[in-house]
């Protein structure tokens, strides 16, 4: 409830300050535009429904603020957050002058608050008032955008938004900036007729000296009070870390036997942070990216069932009962966990994925591919023209591959692997990998026709594709992990596509294959071979030319 209330409550604040600053950029035509906007503005706010929604987003968001400055079990953070809170905390600081110059001396003494007495003020009665709201500004957009980008990051559609959304987070704020400063300049303009200017601030009903110092007096006196509200926070902190010391420690063991002691109430994140171990968060703690999940080997039997919005974030990455979010736990006994994300996760790793990412064993068809006495064209060519025909291969098998509805798992020298029937079926899966080592065969025809005037002689490949059971999943260290699959399957399909070479076939396909498939094999000539690496011998089907065999539907 706590995050909601924080999230709605912001994003009310963010609507009205987008509404606010286009106000100012109506300040580029004139005063006059921007003051009718202005009463657009102020009917959209103004209103009884408005004016609540408003009132209470701010009251809620920096009371919210508060608490979770008090709650926080560290104040270890990553660098973003710090700013993000920082920025937080120096808006009221800067809001309540505003706030009681303009909408409090309207309400009590009259004034009309209109942009001519912004702009008097700002430019001509007190300039150093003017540096401070522009610093507002610059500071609430700041604060805004950056709980902006922590909400919508570990989104899928953000990646591809994000360069436009950082186009406009930067360009409007200098809009309604340049509209202040055109505003001002216009203001500046009519105080050369001095009548004119006189007569305006005449109309504007200023407060007198007396009342001028009860708005600045009770405004020091609301920013001594917020300022003592913080202290209060920072101070409840201590007196509840003291607390948790008498109550004792939590042992949380991590792998390579790293043991850190927690206080009780903290999460197993917080722990982390307080014990400078590092630990993926891409939402900062806030129970959404899942970044942060932890398997727990041992000591969870205590820990309560995970909510609901814990258990949604678990449901979307397919995670198994025994893996929770670090930053969801707290621990009130020893336990033995294991990070499963590197501490410099990426936000891709929060979005919806299947169970397999985690670790699976299926069964799949794997499919090698390899050029055929390609280290001798390397030796003949130049650097950059070796690079541009693997270029060129490359994206011709991958093309074929996908087009068949396999999985390109990785490029190996000049060999490519691929797996296909990932939570298809064993049928779809051996029709899959027959169709794609066609579509290799040919896309390589294509390509040696397209090069032909850069070859000595065409490209010739050895295709390898077997069926049985591997362990798929995410391997790998940051940026470098990826899907793939081990184990005898994907070595037997390797040891296939070598014995092209003995047999002088573009093909070997194994009877696990066939078996999938029908007679679609039935017409080409088989071999029993001996595999190495296994033990008995092997039924193949070699095929000549892959282009030869028909396009064939599960």
């Amino acid at each position: 409830m706590i995050r909601r209330l924080r999230l709605w409550s912001g994003l009310i604040l963010w609507v009205f300050v987008i509404t606010h600053l286009l106000n100012h950029a109506f300040l580029l035509i004139s005063i006059d535009v921007a003051n009718d906007a202005r009463e657009v503005f102020r009917f959209v706010w103004g209103n009884p429904i408005g004016q609540t929604l408003l009132v209470t987003g701010l009251l809620v968001h920096i009371g919210l603020a508060l608490w979770l400055l008090y709650s926080r079990q560290t104040l270890r953070m990553h660098p973003w957050e710090w700013i993000q809170l920082v920025l937080g905390f120096a808006i009221p600081f800067q809001l309540i002058p505003h706030i009681m110059g303009t909408v409090i001396s309207e309400q009590i003494y009259g004034v009309v608050s209109d942009y001519y007495y912004i702009l008097w003020i700002m430019w001509i009665q007190s300039p150093e008032d003017g540096i401070i709201q522009m610093a507002l500004m610059a500071v609430a957009w700041a604060h805004g955008c950056l709980g902006m980008h922590f909400w919508l990051h570990i989104k899928p559609f953000y990646q591809k938004w994000a360069p436009f959304l950082l186009s406009f987070a930067v360009a409007f704020p200098v809009i309604a900036a340049l509209g202040v400063n055109q505003g001002g300049r216009e203001l500046m303009a009519i105080g050369m007729q001095q009548t004119d200017l006189q007569a305006i601030i005449t109309g504007l009903n200023l407060p007198d000296s007396k009342a001028m110092a009860g708005i600045i007096e009770t405004t020091q006196w609301l920013i001594s009070g917020f300022a003592g509200l913080i202290v209060l926070a920072l101070a409840a902190r201590v007196i509840r870390r003291l607390v948790q010391k008498i109550r004792g420690v939590v042992r949380l063991i991590y792998p390579a036997s790293r043991i850190v002691e927690a206080l009780p109430g903290m999460t197993v994140l917080d722990a982390s942070r307080a014990a400078g171990f590092p630990h993926a968060s891409v939402c900062g703690g806030r129970g959404r990216c899942s970044t942060c999940r932890v398997r727990i080997v041992s000591g969870g039997d205590s820990l309560p069932t995970p909510d609901d919005n814990e258990k949604r974030v678990l449901e979307r990455v397919g995670a198994p009962p025994n893996v929770r979010l670090a930053c969801q736990i707290r621990p009130s006994n020893t336990m033995e966990l294991t990070p499963l994300l590197p501490a410099n996760a990426a936000p891709r790793l929060a979005y919806q994925q299947p169970s397999y990412i985690h670790g699976d064993e299926q069964q799949i068809a794997i499919l090698f591919a390899d050029i055929r006495s390609f280290t001798q064209f390397s030796e003949a060519k130049l650097p950059y023209d070796v690079v541009f025909v693997l270029n060129r291969y490359f994206s011709a098998m991958g093309q074929a591959v996908t087009q068949a509805g396999g999985y390109l798992d990785k490029f190996i020298g000049d060999g490519v692997m691929a797996l296909f029937g990932i939570n298809k079926g064993p049928a779809q899966a051996c029709i899959e990998a027959l169709n794609g080592a066609r579509n290799m065969s040919l896309r390589l025809r294509e390509l040696n026709e397209s090069l032909k005037n850069d070859l000595e002689e065409p490209l010739r490949i050895g295709i390898g594709i077997h069926f049985g059971p591997a362990i798929i999943g995410e391997m790998g260290y940051g940026k470098a992990t990826a899907l793939t699959a081990i184990g005898d399957s994907v070595n037997t399909a390797s040891r296939l596509e070598a014995m092209t070479k003995e047999l002088g076939v573009q093909l070997v396909v194994s009877e696990t294959v066939e078996a999938q498939v029908g007679n679609i094999l039935a017409d080409y000539p088989t071999h029993d071979v001996k595999v190495r690496g296994r033990q008995g011998t092997l039924v193949l089907r070699a095929v000549d030319k892959a282009a030869d065999l028909p396009v064939s539907r599960a």
